[in-house]
C-alpha cells in the first residue's frame, strides 16, 4: 500500500498542475515515512515511474488528464505533511488521498466564466484600453472561456478547443467594433484571450528547466508553445477575413 499511496499522491499532483520537483519531493517524503529509503522516481507530464528499491517492483502510472487545480495540490501536500508528522497512518493517508481524488474542488463553471469575463475587462484596462471597450471584452472573454471548456469536454483536444475559443473571441470583438459597441479591436482581443494563456504552464516549464528536469521542462514548454500558437492562429484567422 505504501507504493500505491506514493503513486496516487504523485498522480493527483501532476494532474492538478504541480511542478515536477514538488511531485518527486512529496513522493520521496511519503516513502521515507514507510522506511522506503532507496526510492527513485522519474516524473513526466504523462507518466510517473516509481522504484521503491529491492525487493519491491518498479511501478508506473499513466497521467491522461491535466488541469490547473492548486487547491488539490495543497490538499495532497497537507496529507504528506501529516503523514510525515505521524498524524496520519498509512491507511488513513491513502484513504484521504482517495477522497481527494473523488472530490471536485474546482469552482462551478458559472463562477469560472464570470472570473474569466472580469479578468478580460481588467486586462484590457491594464493594456491601456478604453473603458468603453470593457463590456465587449467582458462578453468576449466569458463566451470564449465557455466555448473552450465545452469543446475540450467533447473532444479532449486542448489545442483545438483553444483555437475555436480564440476564433470566437476575435469574431465577437470584430462584431462589437462593427456595430459601435467597441472602438479598439486589438485591445479587446488581447484582453479577452488572456484567461486562455497558459501562464502556470509556462512558469512550471521554466521552473523545471531550472531544477534540471529537462524532459518535463521541454515537454511543458512545447505544450505552452502549441497553446499560444492555437490562440494566435484563431485570432489571425479573424484578421484574415
Amino acid at each position: 500500500m505504501a507504493i500505491d499511496c506514493c503513486l496516487l499522491a504523485g498522480r493527483l499532483m501532476m494532474q492538478s498542475g504541480a511542478e515536477t520537483y514538488r511531485v518527486e519531493d512529496t513522493m520521496s517524503r511519503m516513502a521515507d515515512t514507510q522506511e522506503l529509503s532507496a526510492t527513485h522516481s522519474f516524473v513526466t507530464p504523462t507518466g510517473i515511474i516509481f522504484s521503491p528499491g529491492s525487493p519491491h517492483h518498479t511501478k508506473l502510472v499513466r497521467i491522461k488528464n491535466r488541469t490547473t487545480d492548486l487547491e488539490k495540490v495543497a490538499l495532497v501536500n497537507d496529507v504528506s505533511r501529516k503523514l510525515s508528522a505521524d498524524e496520519y497512518t498509512l491507511e488513513e493517508a491513502y484513504s484521504k488521498l482517495l477522497e481527494i481524488e473523488k472530490v471536485d474542488v474546482m469552482f462551478p463553471l458559472w463562477l469560472q466564466v464570470l472570473a474569466a469575463a472580469v479578468v478580460s475587462g481588467c486586462f484590457l484596462i491594464m493594456f491601456e484600453g478604453l473603458w468603453i471597450d470593457v463590456p465587449a471584452a467582458f462578453v468576449a472573454g466569458g463566451i470564449g472561456y465557455i466555448i473552450v471548456t465545452r469543446i475540450h469536454e467533447l473532444t479532449r483536444v486542448k489545442f483545438f478547443a483553444e483555437f475555436v475559443g480564440s476564433l470566437f473571441i476575435g469574431l465577437i470583438g470584430f462584431g462589437a467594433v462593427q456595430i459601435g459597441l467597441g472602438t479598439d479591436l486589438d485591445k479587446i482581443i488581447i484582453g479577452s484571450v488572456m484567461p486562455l494563456v497558459p501562464g502556470l504552464l509556462i512558469t512550471n516549464a521554466v521552473r523545471d528547466l531550472m531544477a534540471g528536469h529537462f524532459m518535463s521542462g521541454l515537454s511543458k514548454g512545447a505544450e505552452a508553445t502549441l497553446t499560444a500558437f492555437a490562440i494566435g492562429a484563431g485570432v489571425a484567422l479573424v484578421f484574415s477575413f
